[in-house]
């Protein structure tokens, strides 16, 4: 019996076959699974984070979540948001003198930012760091409205807390200026914030 050579045929296989993926640069990595209610997250290691110096724990679940706004610039590319958080976190750590950046998350127009994440103690708002996450969307909201995209990645985040079990079910939301003299997060992204579900007007 004569048999067909097998060389022709693997040849031909790997001219169809599909092309590797490439990450390039700006890659946020893989998306949050589709049945995942949390959103993509880009990681500590992916915005080249500088190593903490120290780390407090959280218990969990966390009961409070505090939003505040950066008051800085607005990052419009993932390559720019990469480098602003960099600069956040390097103004926390050398011109504070705090362990590492302040906030658990950041959120630009498109992305959430992981700062020192989930159950880890933050530097956001004294006398409320040990109970509560703190997140912070980059930019000036008392000069410019917070995009909806970003106001849903908000809303993902805090809902992907509570099925992690890092956020109580009947967690309570504000913004940080219903805590301490600050204009923060801004009139802007305030208005937004008071109608979230979980906002919380009682202190």
């Amino acid at each position: 019996m004569k048999h067909t050579p097998l060389l022709p045929a693997i040849v031909l296989g790997l001219l169809l076959a599909p092309p590797p993926v490439v990450k390039t640069q700006d890659s946020e990595g893989p998306p949050a699974p589709a049945d995942s209610v949390c959103p993509t997250i880009v990681k500590r290691a992916q915005w080249a984070a500088a190593k903490s110096t120290n780390v407090t724990y959280q218990l969990k679940p966390v009961a409070n979540v505090i939003v505040h706004h950066t008051a800085g610039e607005r990052c419009t590319t993932v390559a720019h948001c990469k480098e602003t958080v960099r600069n956040i976190q390097s103004f926390h750590q050398t011109q504070n003198g705090w362990s590492d950046i302040g906030y658990n998350f950041l959120i630009s127009n498109m992305h959430a930012y992981e700062g020192i994440g989930w159950h880890r103690t933050g530097a956001h708002l004294r006398g409320f760091n040990d109970k509560s996450i703190g997140v912070a969307f980059v930019g000036n909201f008392e000069q410019e409205r917070p995009t909806a995209r970003s106001l849903n990645v908000l809303a993902r985040l805090l809902e992907c807390g509570v099925e992690l079990g890092e956020l109580t079910d009947d967690y309570r939301l504000y913004g940080a200026q219903q805590l301490q003299s600050t204009k923060s997060p801004g009139k802007w992204l305030y208005a937004k914030l008071r109608e979230f579900d979980h906002w919380s007007e009682e202190v």
